[in-house]
């Protein structure tokens, strides 16, 4: 997909919302266990219920993973029926993957060619060589971790080297690689306040913004410190809008809490040209 496409889609709808779907047959409503592919049943019932209010889509690859064969297949037919009905709409497989040389060049080959996403998520822990071959496609975008919103990014991202925090020279350094222009970040909600810094570093970049809601983050913070000229934000909702309501009206409750989440967010993209 071409960046551009993704603009014109936030700007038409009013919205930078991403969708996540983490779906976990543990939760969904029980009446669509009976279904051939409950997950698939599941998900086509939120895309279909949420789209209008949507700008990109983000299964995580751990929920279908951890049914095996069937899960994948349920992924597949989750991004064959997105790239079908909504090609406009900007898919994100997040997959965490990383690692040396050609296992990154497999990584990068299973999500964009074989399964059709238009961007996968990645851990920068191994450098340049773990990136690289993910941004050699084109038209294909690498959502890089940069700064998350668990406890845990403390032990290691805020660490100061030299005088600088570590999130900090990743995302520098980030800059250098070739085609780093296809690179976008994940950046916690529950880290807002250091957007500002973030900004300085990669003012053009499109950030994913995990952690509004349920994990306290501010979307007015996030916007204030974090939005671009091209808005340049992606702002994830998971469980908040797919498990809104556990029974027969799941999809309309999906509906109706991605549509508030829009509402929100287009006060602030009023002032995009």
């Amino acid at each position: 997909m071409n960046i551009n496409t993704l603009v014109e889609q936030i700007k038409k709808k009013q919205s930078v919302l991403c969708v996540g779907l983490d779906t976990d047959l543990d939760k969904i409503p029980k009446h669509l266990l009976k279904e051939e592919d409950p997950i698939f049943a599941f998900n086509k019932a939120i895309i279909d219920a949420t789209h209008s209010f949507t700008v990109a889509y983000k299964p995580n690859t751990a929920f279908y993973e951890a049914y095996g064969l069937k899960g994948w297949e349920s992924l597949e037919k989750t991004i064959n029926y997105l790239n079908e009905k909504h090609p406009d709409i900007f898919t994100i497989a997040d997959a965490k993957r990383g690692d040396i040389g050609n296992t990154s060049s497999r990584y990068a080959k299973a999500f964009f060619e074989d399964l059709g996403f238009d961007s996968v998520t990645t851990a920068p822990y191994m450098g340049k060589d773990s990136i690289e071959p993910f941004l050699a496609f084109e038209e294909k975008f690498t959502i890089m971790l940069a700064l998350t919103s668990n406890p845990g990014a403390f032990d290691f991202q805020t660490q100061q080297i030299e005088g600088t925090e570590l999130y900090k020279k990743v995302l520098a350094t980030s800059t250098t690689w070739e085609h780093s222009e296809r690179l976008m970040y994940v950046v916690g909600a529950t880290k807002a306040e250091y957007l500002a810094e973030i900004r300085n570093i990669i003012p053009d970049a499109f950030l994913l913004v995990p952690g509004v809601g349920a994990q306290g983050g501010s979307m007015d913070e996030v916007f204030k410190y974090g939005m671009n000229s091209n808005a340049g934000l992606l702002i994830n909702s998971s469980r908040g809008i797919i498990y809104a309501s556990s029974s027969e009206d799941f999809a309309q409750a999906a509906a109706t809490e991605a549509e508030r989440l829009q509402k929100q967010m287009a006060s602030h993209l009023a002032k995009l040209s």
